[in-house]
């Protein structure tokens, strides 16, 4: 019976515990896809976090207009934050561990930044549009921490095979 650690769980998705009576799941593998997925998946994040970085006062002059306070602080955390989860999910290295920050990371920004209900006409198609392209994000990261980041990753080296 394997009792694996709370943080090897998070980290790898490995079951709470396994019988002898479980049924063995056989899934074709598709490590190449699982690879493109998290790079397309990824860069999203990982270039916004760039750009907020390039340009801190812009981002937080736009977060300032929106009433965040400290923005240019937030600003910066934001990049950060953005550019360490892209990279986690496209290199596949604590890559359910960054898919969960980024998770959490969309949730507040999704509701402040692309409020459609409070909005009108040809700007409320387009911030009704963005939310729900968030929303899809969400759905891909969910699927990275259901499923993980495939063979191509740096966590597959990391944890190496299951144990028995």
């Amino acid at each position: 019976m394997l009792n694996p650690s709370m943080a090897e769980r998070i980290a790898f998705g490995r079951p709470v515990e396994e019988t002898e009576d479980d049924v063995e799941m056989h899934l074709a593998p598709r490590p190449s896809t699982a690879l493109i997925g998290r790079i397309l998946l990824g860069a999203i994040f990982l270039l916004s976090g760039i750009m907020k970085l390039i340009s801190v006062e812009t981002t937080a002059a736009y977060m300032s207009s929106k009433g965040i306070p400290a923005a240019t602080a937030l600003a910066t955390i934001a990049g950060i934050a953005e550019v360490a989860g892209g990279f986690a999910v496209i290199a596949g290295l604590l890559t359910r561990i960054g898919a969960i920050g980024l998770i959490l990371y969309l949730i507040p920004t999704t509701l402040i930044f692309h409020d459609f209900w409070n909005l009108a006409g040809a700007e409320q198609q387009m911030q009704m549009s963005q939310f729900l392209k968030n929303l899809a994000i969400m759905g891909g990261l969910f699927l990275l921490i259901a499923h993980g980041p495939g063979r191509y990753s740096l966590d597959a080296r990391l944890r190496g095979p299951a144990p028995v």
